[in-house]
């Protein structure tokens, strides 16, 4: 079969596959008991087909029918939700790589508010990570080519690449007047989402930095690793900037601290899609106090952990608004290898609260700092910067309980950062620093790590005296 007949052929199936439903809805119309909301999707489907023909008509250039019919798919999910996606086969392929292998890339967690490409979360110890990218920076263009409007999918495949090559990014930050270029060299995203340290004798931190496929069989490793060289008196949690990730890591890592009781449900429209998860008593729990750190770019799967543990006062979940995105996305595999990221359900905590751009509340509030305390004492009148979270996110989902209220932390921005850090290391000197003497200055640099551990040491005080 020649080109021209084959395009003659993949008409025919298209004019077929529009034809058909405009039928359909003659034969339906025939029929008293079709919903007028059926008809009324045919209707505007025959209108889709008129515009389509006219397009093929009378356009400038010649059009290629099966973009377009891909951009009118695109243009319908994009209409749902921010989380809803066509994906092409090679774009679906990328996914299934994201949560099972390693890729190479900068390292950020990104998502589209507005129309602009938006830094929801750089993951720690990545390239963007070291260069200081931060929550709420919109990436304006990349390579010099305007991000307006692009897809995700067409952002991630833009700042992916082969390690050791170079992508530039034109980056702006609410305060700032010009747009700032950052150079990135790519390198391969590390798998391994769970880092630990002591922070004191007998206090382990811990850090999850995303939820992948082996999050918790690594947890169970470092806390075994722990417990084994002293007793632990109580663990630091740390799930900020954690963008998300499985939903049954976050389901697991939740069981490893509750002997029982549900950790979440998920509830969509479809009775299969009502599901519920709970915790089981057999196997190894662990019963020294937690404290939880959130930020606003804990998100997803770090805010049903934070949430489950919060609703059975397992633990203290300390620091700011999480991001709130509290919906459930299905991956659906096409025929042509291509797949569908479609919301089906939004997620609930185990008291039956909805944190759909809301959030989980802190139980202590400690603002996220975005300026040292030096920097704060020269600069009085600093403008304040609010975090991206999933209620900024155009066509977002709405929270779908009793109607949203304002929390302090939301009533409340942090100070403004006015400056990107260009470093892709740390330096000699800093490396040849003491590990304690390292430690203390971290602390005296994060406020919440430090209003953590002085908390986790008095619910250990606690514990003991209850006992």
């Amino acid at each position: 079969m020649n080109s021209k007949k084959t395009h003659i052929f993949k008409k025919a199936i298209l004019v077929a596959a529009i034809c058909i439903p405009i039928l359909s809805l003659t034969l339906l119309e025939r029929n008293s008991g079709v919903s007028a909301k059926t008809q009324d999707t045919y209707k505007n489907l025959e209108i889709f087909s008129n515009v389509l023909s006219i397009v093929e008509k009378n356009y400038v250039e010649e059009i290629d029918t099966e973009e377009i019919i891909e951009g009118a798919i695109k243009g319908l999910l994009t209409t749902l939700d921010p989380h809803s996606s066509f994906m092409k086969p090679d774009d679906f392929k990328e996914l299934q790589v994201e949560t099972k292998g390693s890729f190479s890339g900068i390292g950020i967690e990104i998502a589209i508010r507005d129309g602009m490409l938006t830094v929801v979360s750089p993951i720690e110890g990545t390239p963007a990570f070291k260069k200081g990218l931060k929550a709420g920076d919109k990436i304006v263009k990349i390579e010099d080519e305007p991000t307006k409007d692009l897809s995700l999918m067409e952002a991630v495949k833009r700042l992916r690449g082969t390690k050791g090559t170079k992508v530039t990014i034109s980056i702006h930050r609410k305060g700032w007047r010009d747009l700032k270029e950052v150079t990135i060299v790519r390198d391969v995203i590390p798998l391994h989402s769970v880092k630990s340290r002591w922070q004191e004798p007998g206090y382990p931190y811990i850090r999850i930095t995303n939820f992948q496929s082996k999050t918790t069989k690594d947890l169970k490793k470092t806390l075994k690793e722990f417990s084994n060289k002293e007793e632990i008196k109580g663990l630091l949690l740390d799930l900020r900037s954690n963008p998300g990730g499985l939903l049954d890591q976050a389901v697991k890592v939740s069981d490893l601290f509750l002997k029982n009781g549900l950790i979440v449900s998920t509830k969509g429209r479809l009775k299969e899609q009502n599901m519920t998860y709970k915790a089981h008593s057999s196997g190894v729990h662990y019963d020294f106090p937690i404290v939880v750190l959130v930020n606003e770019g804990s998100a997803s799967a770090s805010e049903i952990v934070a949430g489950a543990l919060q609703d059975h006062k397992r633990a203290l979940i300390l620091g700011a608004q999480t991001f709130g995105k509290g919906s459930v996305q299905t991956i659906i595999p096409m025929n042509n290898g291509a797949g569908l990221r479609l919301t089906t359900a939004r997620y609930y905590t185990p008291s039956g609260t909805s944190i759909q751009a809301k959030g989980i509340t802190p139980d202590i509030i400690v603002p996220t700092p975005v300026f040292t305390r030096e920097e704060i004492e020269e600069e009085k009148k600093v403008k304040k910067h609010r975090f991206l979270r999933e209620k900024d996110l155009i066509n977002h989902i709405e929270n779908g309980d009793a109607p949203e209220e304002k929390t302090s932390e939301q009533k409340k921005s942090d100070d403004e950062e006015t400056s990107l850090d260009d470093s892709d290391d740390v330096t000699e000197e800093a490396k040849k620093k003491d590990e304690e003497s390292r430690k203390k200055e971290e602390l005296e640099k994060d406020p919440q790590l430090k209003t953590a551990l002085i908390l986790l040491k008095g619910l250990n005080v606690f514990q003991k005296m209850e006992k």
